[in-house]
Order: structure tokens, then sequence, then C-alpha cells
């Protein structure tokens, strides 16, 4: 792993870089080049998805990198129409087929779609497959309290992770401490806001002037200091690098303070919430 990038270790031992690379949209040949180049600049983390259709790609870039299978953190999640037992399985077997991987470092349940009501039934999959070695450390995305300890409470296994939409206009304080106070670790999704209006707040600017970073880096550093992971995404060789050199300097309690004032009761990008929204 990395040398300089912290390390965060997950209530079941595996170690996560805390900084990770997001890896949406990045497809094909093109999307291949980025992943590796971002491997080469020293990202170890990889986070990609079945519903991303790039698994294949995530599993080429790995093969094209010099750093070795072992010394990658490789993520996927399970779509939402495959959330019963049987159909769990075989995804994550298709999964990674796609990749051409013999393991998954971490494998996540991508939502809880409540109105379809099987995810505990995923959960018991994911669980299965683990014990057969086909993923190292199991976690779920954007689970809420409530269904987090259901699954605990029906299986007897917490998640290790739970990757949530985070970033400044949604600073999930009250989630984030749940998280906390249970050893559940917290991962930001979209920790940039997908390039929205808090790139141009003024506020972050002005922290970023007095470090000498640019906006990014301080909303990166922000969750950093949070306790969070972050998976920004890049296909550019020098903002994965600046998206990296973030520990070189840090935030204090009023830049903190400042920037988690930015949250709005609808700060959700596209008011996707876990009570209610079902992905397919």
């Amino acid at each position: 792993m990395s040398q300089w990038i912290p390390e965060v270790t997950l209530n079941d031992g595996l170690t996560l870089p805390a900084v990770g690379l997001g890896t949406y949209k990045l497809n094909g040949n093109e999307g291949a080049n980025a992943i590796r180049n971002a491997v080469r600049l020293g990202y170890r983390l990889i986070d990609s998805a079945y519903n991303y259709e790039n698994e294949g790609t995530v599993g080429e870039a790995i093969r094209r990198s010099s750093v070795p299978r072992q010394d990658l953190i490789v993520t996927s999640k399970l779509p939402g129409r495959y959330q019963s037992y049987d159909k769990a399985v075989s995804t994550i077997q298709e999964s990674l087929y796609r990749a051409n991987l013999d393991y998954y470092d971490l494998y996540l349940i991508h939502w809880p779609n409540p109105k379809q009501d099987t995810y505990v039934e995923a959960w018991e999959a994911l669980i299965d497959a683990k014990k057969w070695g086909l993923i190292r450390s199991i976690g779920v995305c954007n689970f809420l309290p409530e269904h987090l300890k259901r699954l605990e409470k029906e299986t007897g296994v917490k998640p290790s992770i739970n990757q949530i939409e985070l970033h400044p206009f949604f600073n999930q304080e009250n989630q984030r401490k749940w998280h906390e106070e249970n050893n559940i670790i917290t991962e930001s999704w979209s920790p940039l806001g997908r390039a929205n209006a808090v790139l141009h707040n003024e506020a972050i600017q002005k922290i970023a002037e007095h470090h000498q970073k640019n906006v990014a880096q301080v909303i990166l550093r922000w969750h950093y200091q949070l306790g969070a992971i972050t998976i920004p995404k890049s296909a550019s060789p020098k903002r994965q690098l600046e998206n990296i050199s973030i520990f070189d300097f840090s935030l204090d309690e009023t830049e903190m303070g400042m920037i988690s004032e930015l949250t709005r009761p609808d700060g959700r990008l596209k008011n996707q919430d876990p009570a209610t929204y079902e992905e397919f």
C-alpha cells in the first residue's frame, strides 16, 4: 500500500487507504489507462460497481499496472435487481469473471431498496461469499441506521463500511456519529459534490487560498479530518495527484466548522433518500 497515504482499519481487520479512486464512467481503453495512471501515482483503493459496467476496465487496469494485485484494494457493489440470495451469489461470481479477479477486497450492497425488502437476504449471500474466499470484507452503501441494525440483528454480522453521499452541502453529521458509535467506517461518495457549486463556494475558496491549496484539496482534507474515506473520481493525472496530496496540511476547528456549516436539509444531489429510493 502507498506508504504516504494514511490507512483506516475496518472492524474485521482489513486496512484501506484514506483516499481512493472513484471509477464511475471510467470505461474502455481510456478508463483503463486512467485507472492505471492513478495506481502509478500511489492510489491503492479502486472503487467500482456492477452497475457502472466497468469491472472489466478495472481488471484490465490492474493487469496493465506494475503494482501486484495483493497490494490493491478493489471494491465492487451488488445492484438492487439481484438481491435475492441465489442471484446475489451468481452476481458476485459474475463480477469477478468480468474483472478476471479471484476475489474482491470489498463488496457492498449498493442500496437497501426498502420497498423490495430483500437486503437481508442479499447480506446473507455476501456473508457466505466471504466464507468462500470470494470477498475479503463486506459492507453496504446508503444504508440508514435502521437498515444497519436489522442486518446485525438478523445475521449477527455487522457491515465493515457504509458508503454514503457526503459532501459539504450534505455533511451527514448524525449518520457519521452513528457509524462511529457502532464501529462502522464511513466512506464518502461524490465527496466533491460532483463538481457542483461547492467548488465555487467563497468560504472554501478563502480557506484554500490560506493553505495554498485548491478547493478540492480542502474539501478532501475536510473529509479526512471527519474520519471518512473518500473516493474522488478523475481521469486527469494532474487532478489525480492533487486529490491525494492532502496530507501536508490540516484544517483548524474554525475552518472545519465553516465547511460543515454549509450543509443543507435538501443537500442531496439527486434527492436519493435511502428510506424510499429504489436502485435496480
